[in-house]
């Protein structure tokens, strides 16, 4: 099955154009100046650590605020029960810096600087670091992105540091606080065929690649999301993807589930 998925995706790769707006990455490319979204993250997991067949809710809301140009923030809430009853396990907040743009009929080439830093109050569970609600710790990292005749790929590489959690203390020992986190995600349009006007529903098919190692020890976790997008009025978006892990050394214990995002953009608000 995950195998078809695969080759139903690339096979629509050879067909179609893209957007650059990803499902589970973010690009180089940033929201406009002035403008402000909100956006939720609903991702429902595979939870080994409540039992093979037991799944953990995820509510991530976040307002995106395109300060410059070239600068843009997000600050994102966590929710989940994955320590039992559904509760708020921390914060966090991304700022992006796009560098460098190289612009072209129909083509464009951007990088960004990016970093953000997140808290958490719940319960370590795994060596892999994860800072959506999971770790308290920071990520820095670079984001390359490319699109040509509505092609879009984009590759990312970043840093990674877990601190010790509201209110426990960083378990594994300080020499697998760092990881090494990277990306390659790519995406097609595959409807309208033609522009006639800015309120056509679009719909974007992608594929993502995500990984994480750990500095110290080696071990990796990659995962592949494949996933659906549809944009309406040029303004609001749902995503539909699901990931699933291709290797597991590096310890999880949710790598497999679907998620749903929600997003509206308003424009020209500040």
């Amino acid at each position: 099955m995950r195998l078809l998925i695969v080759l139903l995706f690339i096979f629509s790769f050879q067909f179609a154009g893209a957007q650059e707006l990803f499902v589970f990455t973010e690009p180089a490319s940033n929201m406009a100046a002035k403008n402000i979204g909100i956006r939720t993250y609903n991702l429902l997991m595979k939870d080994l650590h409540k039992g093979k067949n037991d799944y953990s809710y995820h509510f991530m809301p976040s307002i995106m605020w395109g300060i410059k140009k070239k600068v843009m923030l997000h600050l994102t809430a966590y929710a989940s029960n994955m320590d039992g009853l559904f509760t708020i396990n921390g914060g966090g907040i991304y700022l992006k810096y796009r560098f460098f743009s190289r612009e072209e009929v129909h083509s464009h080439f951007r990088m960004a600087a990016f970093a953000s830093y997140s808290f958490s109050n719940s319960f370590i569970h795994e060596y892999a670091i994860d800072l959506n609600g999971h770790n308290t710790g920071y990520e820095t990292g670079i984001v390359l992105t490319k699109l040509h005749k509505k092609l879009a790929i984009s590759a990312a590489t970043s840093f990674l540091h877990a601190m010790d959690n509201v209110n426990e203390k960083y378990l594994f020992g300080n020499q697998l606080r760092n990881a090494a986190g990277y990306s390659l995600s790519v995406g097609r349009l595959m409807l309208p065929k033609s522009y006639t006007s800015y309120k056509q529903t679009n719909i974007n098919l992608m594929i993502e690649l995500l990984g994480q190692t750990n500095l110290h020890n080696g071990f990796t976790w990659l995962d592949m999301a494949p996933s659906v997008q549809f944009i309406f009025n040029s303004r609001a978006r749902l995503d539909m993807g699901y990931r699933f892990a291709l290797a597991t050394k590096l310890q999880r214990y949710a790598s497999q589930g679907a998620i749903l995002r929600l997003e509206y953009n308003f424009f020209n608000v500040l």
